[in-house]
C-alpha cells in the first residue's frame, strides 16, 4: 500500500497545477468580454462567433485537420506493418539499421527533423505544400505507432494464430480475421497519438511548409508575435476540447476491448 505523506501531496498538487492552471485560464479567458486577455470584463461568447467569420483561421484549421487525418492514416499502416515486422521477425540482415530508423525521429530534434526534411525537398525538387507536411508528420509519427503496436504484439498470444493457420486459414486472412481485431486498441490508440502530434506540431511544418499551406499553429504563432487575442483563446479551447474528447473515446474504446478480450479468454479456459 502506497502511503502518501504530505511532501508528496504538496508535490503532486503543485506540480498538476504548473501544467494545467495556464490550460485553464486559457480557457476562462477565452469566454472574455473584453479585448485584453489580461483583464476580465464580463462573461460572453463574442470571440467564438467573430472566430467562425474568420476565414483565415478556420481555412488553417481545415488544412490542419486534413493534414492529421491523412498523415495519421499513413504513419498508422507503415508503423504496424514496422511493428509486425521488429516482433514476428527478430532475424533478418539489417534489423539493427531497420530499427534504428524506426526509433530516431524518437530522439531526433524537430529543428534536425524539419531542416533534413527541406534539404530532401529540395533536392528532390518537390514544391512544398499540403503533401510534403504529411509526408514530414509520417515520419515524425509512424516511430510513436509502431512502439505502441509493438509493446501489445510482444504480449499477444501467437497460439491464436497459428490455430487458425492449421485450419487451413491463409497467413492475409488469419491477420485481417484474427490478428488485426486482437491488435486493434493499439492501433486505433496509435492512430489518436499520430492524430495528436500531427495537430499539435510547429517546428516540422515550418520547415516542409510552403506558400499556401500555413497549418494552424503556424498562424497562431504568426499572430502571437503581435500580441495575443481573445480569438486565438478560443481556437485553442477547441483544440483542447476536440483532443480531450479523442484521448476519452480512444481510451474508453481501448478499455471496453480489453475487458472484451479478457471475458473471451476466460471463456475459452473454461470451456
Amino acid at each position: 500500500m502506497i502511503r502518501w505523506s504530505r511532501f508528496n501531496i504538496i508535490s503532486v498538487t503543485l506540480g498538476l497545477a504548473f501544467l494545467y492552471l495556464p490550460i485553464l485560464l486559457l480557457v476562462i479567458y477565452s469566454f472574455n468580454a473584453s479585448r485584453l486577455v489580461t483583464v476580465w470584463g464580463g462573461f460572453s461568447t463574442q470571440w467564438y462567433g467573430r472566430l467562425l467569420r474568420n476565414s483565415d483561421m478556420l481555412n488553417a484549421a481545415w488544412l490542419t485537420v486534413r493534414i492529421a487525418v491523412f498523415s495519421a492514416t499513413i504513419a498508422t499502416v507503415l508503423g504496424t506493418l514496422a511493428a509486425l515486422t521488429l516482433v514476428r521477425y527478430t532475424r533478418f540482415r539489417g534489423r539493427i539499421l531497420f530499427s534504428g530508423m524506426i526509433y530516431a525521429p524518437l530522439v531526433m530534434p524537430d529543428v534536425i527533423t524539419g531542416l533534413s526534411l527541406l534539404l530532401l525537398f529540395v533536392t528532390v525538387g518537390i514544391d512544398r505544400g499540403f503533401w510534403t507536411i504529411v509526408m514530414a508528420h509520417t515520419t515524425l509519427t509512424m516511430c510513436f505507432v509502431a512502439v505502441v503496436v509493438q509493446s501489445r504484439l510482444l504480449s499477444f498470444d501467437r497460439s491464436i494464430e497459428e490455430a487458425a493457420l492449421d485450419l487451413g486459414a491463409p497467413p492475409v486472412r488469419t491477420f485481417f480475421e484474427i490478428t488485426l481485431p486482437i491488435i486493434a486498441p493499439a492501433v486505433f490508440s496509435g492512430w489518436v497519438l499520430a492524430l495528436t502530434l500531427s495537430l499539435d506540431d510547429l517546428v516540422i511544418a515550418t520547415f516542409a511548409s510552403g506558400a499556401g499551406a500555413k497549418t494552424l499553429p503556424m498562424l497562431i504563432y504568426s499572430q502571437v508575435k503581435l500580441g495575443v487575442t481573445p480569438e486565438i483563446n478560443a481556437i485553442c479551447t477547441i483544440l483542447i476540447g476536440v483532443v480531450t474528447i479523442g484521448v476519452i473515446c480512444a481510451s474508453v474504446v481501448t478499455k471496453r476491448r480489453e475487458v472484451q478480450r479478457q471475458r473471451d479468454e476466460q471463456a475459452a479456459a473454461a470451456a
